[in-house]
């Protein structure tokens, strides 16, 4: 079957979900212009999300997309937070935090009850996860909206791992993509792979779609994704520039700088391994440290000095996710970058 006939779009364009860095408004773009957009959820609760279903829905009739994570949220740790924070103690002093004054929260939450409940009232023609899948019970809450399952996987282990609980697609999502690694069967970040490396494997090895992700860009890349067996590809740092994405004037700035040509995988501001470009606390803290909590707990700890160098216009500790191909993204509109993306299918 066509990715586009399993995803109800006119283009096998699936526009990566980019949490923190837009909204409905750059998904219903993507939608109008013959795409797949897609809403990022791990960082909205019920009721936002509500109101970002409301608001696709009188932008657009076309499908979309919501993106879940699944991952097991960590018992709390205490030494394990103190540890974190002394290691952040010399930036609270500089930037007048005081960590006394921090909350506690988890940043992201896995597909739950209430997610499962918005997706049956809404039905999106589309549902992904990233991380794996939800528990079973979830996966056919999700099943039963009518909604087509897609993942993220990394190696072939994990993909034919979703092929086996019935994802109707696979997104191969290489070492080069931007935001958070999708693995989840092992963390062992030496069996990452180029998505023009994992795509042919998965391509080979799978009965159902596969779609590429990670360091595509523009029309060049979306070709060489479907000439190694692509079904379609999903595209998400181009579309950081777009106006209707909402990454901040910091981020957009950085992307367009000499600094986005240098990027790396960091836990610092999630506990998990995320692409994202190099600023200050990567460099002097090294960008991968056992010190950070797991995955999402980091975050907290994080938040008030981002706030504070980022008022002072500043991303030393901000997460300036982007993937490692962005040298010919360049701000123009939604439609029309999908519409430049699309010659590839030609």
């Amino acid at each position: 079957m066509p990715l586009t006939a399993l995803l109800g779009s006119e283009l096998p364009l699936i526009q990566a979900p980019m949490a923190g860095s837009q909204d409905h408004r750059l998904a219903a773009a993507v939608c109008q212009a013959g795409g797949l957009g897609s809403i990022p959820c791990a960082m909205l609760t019920p009721a936002a999300l509500r109101q970002e279903l409301q608001a696709i829905r009188s932008l657009t009739e076309a499908p979309f997309n919501l993106n879940f994570f699944s991952h097991v949220p960590p018992e709390p740790d205490a030494a394990r937070e103190a540890i974190w924070r002394e290691a952040l103690a010399p930036y609270y002093r500089e930037l007048s935090v005081d960590p006394a004054n921090i909350a506690s929260g988890p940043g992201r939450l896995p597909f739950n009850d209430e997610a499962a409940a918005l997706v049956e009232e809404f039905r999106p023609a589309v549902v992904s996860f990233h991380f794996g899948l939800p528990e079973e019970h979830l996966l056919a809450q999700a099943r039963r909206s009518g909604a087509k399952i897609l993942s993220s996987a990394t190696t072939l282990d994990e993909a034919l791992w979703l092929q086996e609980r019935g994802v109707d697609a696979v997104i191969a999502q290489g070492l080069e993509a931007g935001g958070h690694r999708g693995h989840f069967l092992d963390h062992d970040l030496s069996r990452q792979l180029g998505t023009f490396a994992l795509l042919p494997q998965l391509v080979d090895a799978l009965s159902i779609p596969v779609i590429a992700a990670g360091g595509i860009s523009d029309a060049r890349g979306v070709a060489a994704a479907m000439a190694l067996g692509a079904a379609g590809v999903q595209i998400g740092s181009a579309y950081l520039l777009c106006p209707e994405a909402t990454t901040s004037a910091l981020h957009r700035a950085a992307l367009q700088s000499p600094a986005a040509h240098h990027t790396t995988l960091t836990n610092l501001f999630s506990g998990r391994p995320a692409r994202g470009i190099v600023n200050r606390l990567m460099r002097e803290l090294g960008p991968l440290s056992e010190r950070a909590p797991e995955f999402p707990l980091a975050t907290a700890a994080i938040a008030p000095l981002r706030a504070a160098a980022e008022a002072q216009g500043r991303g030393d500790f901000s997460p300036l996710w982007a993937g490692q191909n962005i040298a010919s993204c360049r701000p123009m509109p939604a439609a029309e970058l999908t519409r430049e993306l699309a010659r590839g299918f030609a």
